[in-house]
Protein backbone atom coordinates (compact mmCIF):
# COMPACT_ATOMS: atom_id res chain seq x y z
CA UNK A 1 0.00 0.00 0.00
CA UNK A 2 1.23 3.70 -0.94
CA UNK A 3 1.12 6.43 0.91
CA UNK A 4 0.22 9.99 -0.58
CA UNK A 5 -0.15 13.10 1.78
CA UNK A 6 -1.69 16.30 0.42
CA UNK A 7 -0.50 19.62 2.54
CA UNK A 8 -3.10 21.96 1.94
CA UNK A 9 -7.07 21.36 1.50
CA UNK A 10 -7.43 24.75 -0.17
CA UNK A 11 -9.05 24.17 -3.85
CA UNK A 12 -5.86 22.58 -5.23
CA UNK A 13 -4.91 20.22 -2.54
CA UNK A 14 -8.84 19.15 -2.05
CA UNK A 15 -8.60 19.02 -5.81
CA UNK A 16 -5.95 16.58 -5.82
CA UNK A 17 -6.68 14.42 -2.64
CA UNK A 18 -10.43 13.80 -3.67
CA UNK A 19 -9.38 12.82 -7.04
CA UNK A 20 -6.66 10.59 -6.30
CA UNK A 21 -8.71 9.31 -3.53
CA UNK A 22 -11.11 7.79 -6.17
CA UNK A 23 -8.51 6.47 -8.50
CA UNK A 24 -6.47 4.75 -6.23
CA UNK A 25 -8.96 3.24 -4.42
CA UNK A 26 -8.73 1.28 -0.87
CA UNK A 27 -5.94 -0.30 -2.39
CA UNK A 28 -3.81 2.24 -1.00
CA UNK A 29 -4.10 5.93 1.83
CA UNK A 30 -3.95 9.35 0.80
CA UNK A 31 -4.14 11.61 3.59
CA UNK A 32 -4.62 15.76 3.66
CA UNK A 33 -3.19 17.79 6.39
CA UNK A 34 -4.73 21.42 6.84
CA UNK A 35 -4.98 23.43 9.40
CA UNK A 36 -8.57 24.02 8.59
CA UNK A 37 -11.69 22.88 9.88
CA UNK A 38 -13.92 24.02 7.09
CA UNK A 39 -13.42 24.34 3.28
CA UNK A 40 -14.02 27.91 2.30
CA UNK A 41 -14.64 28.80 -1.00
CA UNK A 42 -12.97 32.24 -1.48
CA UNK A 43 -13.98 33.81 -4.39
CA UNK A 44 -17.23 34.28 -2.57
CA UNK A 45 -15.73 36.41 0.38
CA UNK A 46 -16.12 39.27 -1.07
CA UNK A 47 -20.19 38.69 -1.18
CA UNK A 48 -19.42 38.00 2.86
CA UNK A 49 -17.58 41.14 2.96
CA UNK A 50 -20.49 43.65 1.63
CA UNK A 51 -23.35 41.23 3.83
CA UNK A 52 -24.47 39.49 1.02
CA UNK A 53 -23.91 35.92 1.85
CA UNK A 54 -23.09 34.59 4.81
CA UNK A 55 -20.23 32.85 6.59
CA UNK A 56 -21.98 29.28 6.53
CA UNK A 57 -22.34 30.06 2.98
CA UNK A 58 -19.44 29.84 1.64
CA UNK A 59 -17.83 27.13 3.91
CA UNK A 60 -18.61 23.68 4.97
CA UNK A 61 -17.27 21.05 7.37
CA UNK A 62 -14.21 18.64 6.01
CA UNK A 63 -14.22 15.90 8.34
CA UNK A 64 -17.40 14.21 6.98
CA UNK A 65 -16.33 14.83 3.22
CA UNK A 66 -12.73 13.32 3.59
CA UNK A 67 -14.81 10.34 5.76
CA UNK A 68 -16.70 9.55 2.73
CA UNK A 69 -13.64 9.84 0.52
CA UNK A 70 -11.98 7.11 2.85
CA UNK A 71 -9.43 9.87 3.23
CA UNK A 72 -7.39 10.71 6.51
CA UNK A 73 -7.71 13.76 7.62
CA UNK A 74 -5.09 15.60 10.35
CA UNK A 75 -6.37 19.24 11.01
CA UNK A 76 -2.70 20.10 11.43
CA UNK A 77 -0.46 22.36 9.97
CA UNK A 78 2.82 20.84 7.88
CA UNK A 79 6.08 22.13 10.06
CA UNK A 80 9.12 20.52 8.60
CA UNK A 81 9.73 18.08 5.31
CA UNK A 82 12.58 15.10 5.96
CA UNK A 83 12.64 13.82 2.09
CA UNK A 84 15.78 11.70 2.78
CA UNK A 85 14.01 10.24 6.46
CA UNK A 86 16.05 10.15 8.68
CA UNK A 87 19.28 8.45 10.41
CA UNK A 88 17.23 5.72 11.86
CA UNK A 89 14.96 5.36 8.49
CA UNK A 90 14.95 5.63 4.95
CA UNK A 91 11.47 6.15 5.09
CA UNK A 92 10.40 10.24 4.26
CA UNK A 93 8.31 11.87 6.49
CA UNK A 94 6.65 15.35 7.23
CA UNK A 95 6.44 16.68 10.86
CA UNK A 96 2.76 18.12 11.72
CA UNK A 97 1.29 20.23 14.40
CA UNK A 98 -2.04 19.68 14.57
CA UNK A 99 -4.49 23.08 15.16
CA UNK A 100 -7.85 20.95 16.24
CA UNK A 101 -9.46 22.43 19.57
CA UNK A 102 -8.34 18.69 21.27
CA UNK A 103 -5.03 18.30 19.85
CA UNK A 104 -3.70 21.60 19.36
CA UNK A 105 0.05 21.79 19.64
CA UNK A 106 0.73 18.23 19.85
CA UNK A 107 3.28 17.37 16.91
CA UNK A 108 3.64 13.73 15.12
CA UNK A 109 5.46 12.77 11.90
CA UNK A 110 4.17 10.88 9.04
CA UNK A 111 6.04 8.93 6.84
CA UNK A 112 4.66 8.99 3.33
CA UNK A 113 6.09 7.23 -0.62
CA UNK A 114 4.69 10.45 -2.39
CA UNK A 115 3.77 14.32 -1.37
CA UNK A 116 2.02 17.47 -2.54
CA UNK A 117 2.51 20.52 -0.66
CA UNK A 118 -0.67 22.48 -1.53
CA UNK A 119 -0.28 24.82 1.17
CA UNK A 120 -1.35 28.26 -0.14
CA UNK A 121 0.02 31.45 1.01
CA UNK A 122 0.76 32.84 3.82
CA UNK A 123 -1.54 35.85 4.00
CA UNK A 124 1.80 38.18 4.94
CA UNK A 125 0.22 40.89 6.36
CA UNK A 126 3.89 41.64 8.69
CA UNK A 127 5.46 42.34 5.10
CA UNK A 128 4.19 46.40 5.60
CA UNK A 129 4.33 47.95 8.80
CA UNK A 130 1.07 48.74 10.46
CA UNK A 131 -0.80 46.39 7.83
CA UNK A 132 -0.47 43.46 10.35
CA UNK A 133 1.65 41.19 12.06
CA UNK A 134 3.23 37.88 10.15
CA UNK A 135 0.30 36.27 9.58
CA UNK A 136 -2.50 38.01 11.21
CA UNK A 137 -4.66 41.47 9.81
CA UNK A 138 -3.90 44.55 12.16
CA UNK A 139 -6.43 46.46 13.38
CA UNK A 140 -6.46 49.23 11.14
CA UNK A 141 -7.90 47.90 7.38
CA UNK A 142 -9.77 45.20 6.82
CA UNK A 143 -9.89 41.73 4.24
CA UNK A 144 -11.31 39.34 2.19
CA UNK A 145 -9.08 36.95 2.12
CA UNK A 146 -10.67 34.34 4.93
CA UNK A 147 -14.26 34.04 5.54
CA UNK A 148 -13.52 35.34 9.18
CA UNK A 149 -11.92 38.19 7.37
CA UNK A 150 -15.01 38.74 5.64
CA UNK A 151 -17.62 38.70 8.15
CA UNK A 152 -15.49 41.17 10.16
CA UNK A 153 -15.34 43.41 6.86
CA UNK A 154 -18.95 43.32 6.48
CA UNK A 155 -19.43 44.49 9.87
CA UNK A 156 -17.12 47.59 9.63
CA UNK A 157 -18.68 48.56 6.23
CA UNK A 158 -22.26 48.39 7.71
CA UNK A 159 -20.90 51.11 10.13
CA UNK A 160 -19.30 53.54 7.25
CA UNK A 161 -23.03 53.05 6.05
CA UNK A 162 -24.44 54.29 9.07
CA UNK A 163 -22.17 57.02 9.08
CA UNK A 164 -22.91 58.37 5.84
CA UNK A 165 -26.76 58.05 6.85
CA UNK A 166 -26.05 60.12 9.73
CA UNK A 167 -24.51 62.64 7.53
CA UNK A 168 -20.95 62.05 7.83
CA UNK A 169 -18.73 61.58 5.02
CA UNK A 170 -16.86 58.65 4.83
CA UNK A 171 -13.52 57.84 1.73
CA UNK A 172 -12.95 54.25 1.20
CA UNK A 173 -9.61 52.88 -0.25
CA UNK A 174 -9.32 49.64 -1.53
CA UNK A 175 -6.11 47.84 -3.54
CA UNK A 176 -3.32 46.64 -2.55
CA UNK A 177 -1.15 46.66 0.62
CA UNK A 178 2.30 46.04 -0.90
CA UNK A 179 4.27 46.82 -3.76
CA UNK A 180 4.64 42.88 -4.41
CA UNK A 181 0.86 41.40 -3.60
CA UNK A 182 -0.96 39.62 -6.23
CA UNK A 183 -4.83 38.75 -6.24
CA UNK A 184 -5.78 42.42 -7.55
CA UNK A 185 -9.05 41.15 -8.97
CA UNK A 186 -10.03 40.01 -5.46
CA UNK A 187 -9.94 43.90 -4.42
CA UNK A 188 -11.20 44.83 -7.68
CA UNK A 189 -14.28 42.96 -7.16
CA UNK A 190 -14.67 44.21 -3.30
CA UNK A 191 -14.86 47.89 -4.58
CA UNK A 192 -16.90 47.47 -7.20
CA UNK A 193 -19.17 45.55 -4.52
CA UNK A 194 -18.82 48.69 -1.85
CA UNK A 195 -19.74 51.01 -4.71
CA UNK A 196 -22.92 48.94 -5.43
CA UNK A 197 -24.13 48.54 -1.91
CA UNK A 198 -23.59 52.23 -1.01
CA UNK A 199 -25.89 52.76 -4.36
CA UNK A 200 -28.74 50.56 -2.93
CA UNK A 201 -28.30 51.92 0.62
CA UNK A 202 -28.57 55.76 -1.06
CA UNK A 203 -25.51 56.96 0.10
CA UNK A 204 -23.17 56.72 -2.64
CA UNK A 205 -23.23 60.36 -2.59
CA UNK A 206 -21.84 60.64 0.64
CA UNK A 207 -18.52 58.12 -0.16
CA UNK A 208 -15.02 58.80 -1.70
CA UNK A 209 -14.22 55.58 -3.25
CA UNK A 210 -10.55 55.26 -4.36
CA UNK A 211 -8.35 52.39 -5.69
CA UNK A 212 -4.49 51.93 -4.73
CA UNK A 213 -2.45 49.27 -7.20
CA UNK A 214 1.05 47.92 -7.32
CA UNK A 215 0.06 47.28 -10.80
CA UNK A 216 1.66 49.91 -13.74
CA UNK A 217 -1.44 50.37 -15.11
CA UNK A 218 -5.33 49.74 -14.54
CA UNK A 219 -5.87 46.09 -15.83
CA UNK A 220 -2.56 44.60 -15.56
CA UNK A 221 -4.09 41.93 -13.03
CA UNK A 222 -0.69 40.26 -12.36
CA UNK A 223 -0.64 39.04 -16.13
CA UNK A 224 1.07 42.32 -18.15
CA UNK A 225 -2.58 42.91 -19.18
CA UNK A 226 -4.27 41.41 -22.14
CA UNK A 227 -5.92 42.08 -25.28
CA UNK A 228 -9.85 40.54 -25.42
CA UNK A 229 -12.40 40.58 -27.78
CA UNK A 230 -16.03 42.98 -26.19
CA UNK A 231 -19.03 43.13 -28.61
CA UNK A 232 -17.02 42.01 -31.85
CA UNK A 233 -13.78 44.17 -31.18
CA UNK A 234 -10.24 43.71 -29.60
CA UNK A 235 -9.68 45.86 -26.85
CA UNK A 236 -7.17 46.09 -24.10
CA UNK A 237 -7.80 45.22 -20.65
CA UNK A 238 -6.45 48.95 -19.25
CA UNK A 239 -9.43 50.28 -21.76
CA UNK A 240 -11.68 48.06 -19.96
CA UNK A 241 -10.94 48.90 -16.77
CA UNK A 242 -10.54 52.76 -17.28
CA UNK A 243 -13.71 52.76 -18.66
CA UNK A 244 -15.24 51.00 -15.60
CA UNK A 245 -13.54 53.01 -12.84
CA UNK A 246 -14.70 56.44 -14.90
CA UNK A 247 -18.51 54.92 -15.07
CA UNK A 248 -18.68 54.39 -11.34
CA UNK A 249 -16.74 57.10 -10.39
CA UNK A 250 -14.37 55.56 -8.88
CA UNK A 251 -10.73 57.21 -8.79
CA UNK A 252 -7.45 55.69 -8.65
CA UNK A 253 -3.70 55.70 -7.82
CA UNK A 254 -1.33 53.14 -9.37
CA UNK A 255 2.07 52.15 -9.54
CA UNK A 256 1.92 52.38 -5.98
CA UNK A 257 4.06 50.59 -2.95
CA UNK A 258 2.27 50.74 0.30
CA UNK A 259 5.26 51.45 3.16
CA UNK A 260 3.14 52.02 6.26
CA UNK A 261 -0.62 51.70 7.27
CA UNK A 262 -1.57 54.29 10.45
CA UNK A 263 -5.12 54.57 11.51
CA UNK A 264 -6.99 56.31 9.21
CA UNK A 265 -3.88 56.72 6.80
CA UNK A 266 -1.65 55.10 5.09
CA UNK A 267 2.11 56.60 3.46
CA UNK A 268 3.29 55.25 -0.16
CA UNK A 269 6.00 55.22 -2.92
CA UNK A 270 5.19 55.17 -6.35
CA UNK A 271 7.40 54.16 -9.61
CA UNK A 272 8.46 57.41 -9.87
CA UNK A 273 10.29 57.28 -6.47
CA UNK A 274 7.94 60.04 -4.94
CA UNK A 275 5.81 59.60 -2.11
CA UNK A 276 2.44 60.71 -0.33
CA UNK A 277 -0.08 60.03 1.82
CA UNK A 278 -3.91 58.95 1.82
CA UNK A 279 -6.24 59.10 3.66
CA UNK A 280 -9.05 56.64 4.69
CA UNK A 281 -12.46 55.87 6.87
CA UNK A 282 -12.30 52.78 5.72
CA UNK A 283 -9.68 50.55 3.99
CA UNK A 284 -9.32 47.19 2.28
CA UNK A 285 -6.11 46.02 1.31
CA UNK A 286 -4.72 42.87 -0.14
CA UNK A 287 -1.53 41.39 1.99
CA UNK A 288 1.47 40.10 -0.39
CA UNK A 289 1.63 36.26 -0.72
CA UNK A 290 4.49 33.87 0.94
CA UNK A 291 4.90 30.60 1.37
CA UNK A 292 3.73 28.96 4.94
CA UNK A 293 7.64 28.63 6.11
CA UNK A 294 7.95 25.18 5.54
CA UNK A 295 11.60 23.87 6.88
CA UNK A 296 13.13 20.88 5.05
CA UNK A 297 16.04 18.79 6.87
CA UNK A 298 17.97 16.01 4.88
CA UNK A 299 18.87 12.43 6.61
CA UNK A 300 21.67 14.07 8.48
CA UNK A 301 19.14 16.20 10.35
CA UNK A 302 20.75 19.19 8.12
CA UNK A 303 18.78 22.15 6.80
CA UNK A 304 18.32 22.10 3.14
CA UNK A 305 15.38 24.44 2.66
CA UNK A 306 17.32 26.47 0.35
CA UNK A 307 17.71 23.30 -1.61
CA UNK A 308 13.47 22.44 -1.71
CA UNK A 309 11.79 25.86 -1.72
CA UNK A 310 12.70 29.40 -3.44
CA UNK A 311 13.68 32.24 -0.82
CA UNK A 312 9.75 33.18 -1.19
CA UNK A 313 9.04 29.75 0.43
CA UNK A 314 7.28 28.35 -2.53
CA UNK A 315 8.47 24.99 -3.16
CA UNK A 316 10.75 24.56 -5.76
CA UNK A 317 9.42 22.81 -8.94
CA UNK A 318 10.19 21.93 -13.00
CA UNK A 319 10.52 25.35 -13.76
CA UNK A 320 13.42 27.56 -15.55
CA UNK A 321 14.70 29.69 -12.10
CA UNK A 322 17.41 30.76 -13.98
CA UNK A 323 15.86 32.58 -17.22
CA UNK A 324 17.71 35.96 -15.71
CA UNK A 325 16.65 39.40 -17.52
CA UNK A 326 12.76 40.24 -18.60
CA UNK A 327 14.37 39.80 -22.19
CA UNK A 328 14.93 36.69 -22.09
CA UNK A 329 11.94 34.90 -20.22
CA UNK A 330 10.15 32.83 -22.00
CA UNK A 331 6.42 30.44 -21.69
CA UNK A 332 8.06 27.63 -21.27
CA UNK A 333 10.26 28.77 -18.22
CA UNK A 334 7.13 27.94 -16.61
CA UNK A 335 6.47 24.41 -15.12
CA UNK A 336 4.75 21.37 -16.95
CA UNK A 337 4.62 18.65 -14.39
CA UNK A 338 4.99 20.26 -11.04
CA UNK A 339 7.92 17.85 -9.84
CA UNK A 340 10.63 18.99 -7.60
CA UNK A 341 13.73 18.83 -9.37
CA UNK A 342 15.77 17.59 -6.60
CA UNK A 343 13.17 14.95 -4.81
CA UNK A 344 10.74 13.43 -7.43
CA UNK A 345 8.17 12.04 -5.24
CA UNK A 346 7.22 15.71 -4.52
CA UNK A 347 5.00 17.80 -6.02
CA UNK A 348 3.61 21.28 -5.39
CA UNK A 349 0.11 22.53 -6.60
CA UNK A 350 -1.47 26.05 -6.52
CA UNK A 351 -0.19 29.20 -4.89
CA UNK A 352 2.54 26.89 -3.08
CA UNK A 353 4.84 26.15 -6.64
CA UNK A 354 7.46 28.78 -7.03
CA UNK A 355 6.83 30.79 -10.37
CA UNK A 356 10.10 30.68 -12.47
CA UNK A 357 9.32 34.55 -12.62
CA UNK A 358 6.28 37.32 -12.53
CA UNK A 359 4.14 37.75 -15.79
CA UNK A 360 4.19 41.86 -15.96
CA UNK A 361 7.29 43.51 -16.97
CA UNK A 362 9.11 43.79 -13.55
CA UNK A 363 9.29 47.26 -12.41
CA UNK A 364 11.14 49.37 -9.42
CA UNK A 365 11.35 52.76 -8.23
CA UNK A 366 14.26 54.57 -8.44
CA UNK A 367 15.11 54.32 -5.01
CA UNK A 368 14.87 50.15 -5.56
CA UNK A 369 11.86 49.60 -4.92
CA UNK A 370 10.06 46.70 -6.87
CA UNK A 371 6.55 47.69 -7.37
CA UNK A 372 4.77 45.42 -9.66
CA UNK A 373 2.01 42.57 -9.40
CA UNK A 374 3.39 38.81 -8.38
CA UNK A 375 1.96 35.94 -10.80
CA UNK A 376 -2.00 35.13 -9.77
CA UNK A 377 -2.37 31.26 -9.59
CA UNK A 378 -5.72 31.01 -7.82
CA UNK A 379 -8.79 29.34 -8.87
CA UNK A 380 -9.22 27.62 -12.02
CA UNK A 381 -5.38 27.31 -12.37
CA UNK A 382 -4.87 26.11 -8.71
CA UNK A 383 -7.66 23.36 -9.57
CA UNK A 384 -6.32 22.16 -13.27
CA UNK A 385 -2.63 22.07 -11.91
CA UNK A 386 -3.89 20.32 -8.84
CA UNK A 387 -5.72 17.52 -11.05
CA UNK A 388 -2.67 16.91 -13.31
CA UNK A 389 -0.44 16.33 -9.90
CA UNK A 390 -3.30 13.52 -8.80
CA UNK A 391 -3.35 12.31 -12.08
CA UNK A 392 0.77 11.82 -11.84
CA UNK A 393 1.34 10.54 -8.37
CA UNK A 394 -1.75 7.74 -9.42
CA UNK A 395 0.28 6.81 -12.19
CA UNK A 396 3.40 6.53 -10.48
CA UNK A 397 2.02 4.60 -7.66
CA UNK A 398 0.15 2.35 -10.53
CA UNK A 399 2.62 2.11 -13.20
CA UNK A 400 5.78 2.66 -11.44
CA UNK A 401 8.84 5.56 -11.63
CA UNK A 402 8.84 5.80 -15.22
CA UNK A 403 5.03 6.45 -15.45
CA UNK A 404 4.23 9.71 -17.89
CA UNK A 405 4.26 12.50 -15.94
CA UNK A 406 0.94 14.70 -16.73
CA UNK A 407 1.28 18.32 -17.39
CA UNK A 408 -0.49 21.27 -16.73
CA UNK A 409 1.90 24.59 -18.00
CA UNK A 410 0.22 27.80 -17.13
CA UNK A 411 1.69 28.92 -20.76
CA UNK A 412 -0.61 26.42 -22.44
CA UNK A 413 -3.59 26.82 -19.89
CA UNK A 414 -7.18 28.72 -20.42
CA UNK A 415 -8.65 30.19 -17.50
CA UNK A 416 -11.54 31.18 -17.17
CA UNK A 417 -12.81 34.69 -14.40
CA UNK A 418 -15.73 36.08 -13.69
CA UNK A 419 -15.42 39.47 -11.49
CA UNK A 420 -18.24 40.47 -9.52
CA UNK A 421 -19.43 44.23 -9.69
CA UNK A 422 -22.04 44.19 -7.73
CA UNK A 423 -24.25 41.39 -6.42
CA UNK A 424 -28.22 41.55 -7.07
CA UNK A 425 -30.89 39.56 -9.12
CA UNK A 426 -31.80 42.13 -11.29
CA UNK A 427 -29.15 44.55 -11.11
CA UNK A 428 -26.19 42.72 -10.44
CA UNK A 429 -22.77 43.47 -13.03
CA UNK A 430 -20.26 41.02 -13.47
CA UNK A 431 -16.82 40.92 -15.79
CA UNK A 432 -17.01 37.80 -17.58
CA UNK A 433 -13.39 36.93 -19.11
CA UNK A 434 -11.55 34.30 -20.90
CA UNK A 435 -7.94 34.28 -20.79
CA UNK A 436 -5.47 32.04 -23.23
CA UNK A 437 -3.07 31.43 -22.42
CA UNK A 438 -3.32 32.82 -18.90
CA UNK A 439 1.04 33.18 -19.35
CA UNK A 440 1.12 35.44 -22.43
CA UNK A 441 3.69 33.14 -25.29
CA UNK A 442 5.12 36.41 -27.36
CA UNK A 443 6.42 33.62 -29.45
CA UNK A 444 3.35 31.95 -30.34
CA UNK A 445 0.89 34.82 -30.38
CA UNK A 446 3.49 37.82 -31.22
CA UNK A 447 2.08 41.01 -30.06
CA UNK A 448 -0.32 40.40 -27.38
CA UNK A 449 1.00 37.30 -26.14
CA UNK A 450 -2.48 35.49 -26.21
CA UNK A 451 -5.07 33.59 -28.91
CA UNK A 452 -7.64 36.70 -29.12
CA UNK A 453 -10.23 34.40 -30.93
CA UNK A 454 -9.94 32.52 -27.47
CA UNK A 455 -9.75 35.78 -25.08
CA UNK A 456 -12.66 37.46 -24.37
CA UNK A 457 -14.66 39.40 -21.82
CA UNK A 458 -18.11 41.15 -21.43
CA UNK A 459 -19.92 43.02 -18.53
CA UNK A 460 -23.41 42.62 -17.76
CA UNK A 461 -26.38 40.49 -15.49
CA UNK A 462 -25.75 37.89 -17.35
CA UNK A 463 -21.73 37.61 -15.82
CA UNK A 464 -22.95 38.00 -12.31
CA UNK A 465 -25.74 35.32 -12.82
CA UNK A 466 -22.89 32.75 -14.04
CA UNK A 467 -20.94 33.85 -10.87
CA UNK A 468 -23.91 32.99 -8.42
CA UNK A 469 -24.12 29.77 -10.15
CA UNK A 470 -20.51 28.91 -10.34
CA UNK A 471 -20.54 29.44 -6.57
CA UNK A 472 -22.87 26.61 -6.02
CA UNK A 473 -21.90 24.42 -8.60
CA UNK A 474 -18.24 24.51 -7.04
CA UNK A 475 -19.30 23.95 -3.19
CA UNK A 476 -21.46 21.06 -4.79
CA UNK A 477 -18.42 19.74 -6.43
CA UNK A 478 -15.59 20.02 -3.33
CA UNK A 479 -18.70 18.35 -1.18
CA UNK A 480 -18.22 15.53 -3.58
CA UNK A 481 -21.69 15.49 -4.52
CA UNK A 482 -22.87 12.82 -7.16
CA UNK A 483 -22.05 13.50 -10.48
CA UNK A 484 -19.23 15.88 -8.69
CA UNK A 485 -15.80 14.25 -11.16
CA UNK A 486 -17.75 16.01 -13.92
CA UNK A 487 -18.05 19.32 -13.08
CA UNK A 488 -15.01 21.19 -15.03
CA UNK A 489 -12.35 22.72 -12.38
Amino acid sequence: MARLVVLGGGVAGHTTATFAAKWLGSQHEVVVVTPNAKWNWIPSNIWVGVGQMTKEEVTFDLAPVYAKAGITYHQAKAVSLNPEGSESSDKPFVTIEYTSADKAGQSETIEYDYIVNATGPKLNFGATPGLGEGSELGEHTVSVCTADHAVHASEKLQEAIEKMKGGTRQKFLVGTGHGMCTCQGAAFEYIFNIEHELRKAGVRDMADIKWISNESFLGDFGMGGLHMKVGGYVVSSKLFAESLFAERDVDWLIGAHTSKVENGKIEYELLDGSTGEEEFDFAMLIPPFAGVGLKAYNKAGEDITDTVFAPNGFMKVDANYSAGAYENWKASDWPRTYQNPTYSNMFAAGIAFAPPHIISKPMSSPNGTPINPTPPRTGMPSGIIGKAVAHSVCDLIKKGDNAHLHEASMAEMGAACVASAGKGVFDGTAAAMTVYPVVPDFEKYPGTGRDTDYTFGEIGLAGHWIKHILHYLFIYKAKLSPGWTLIPE
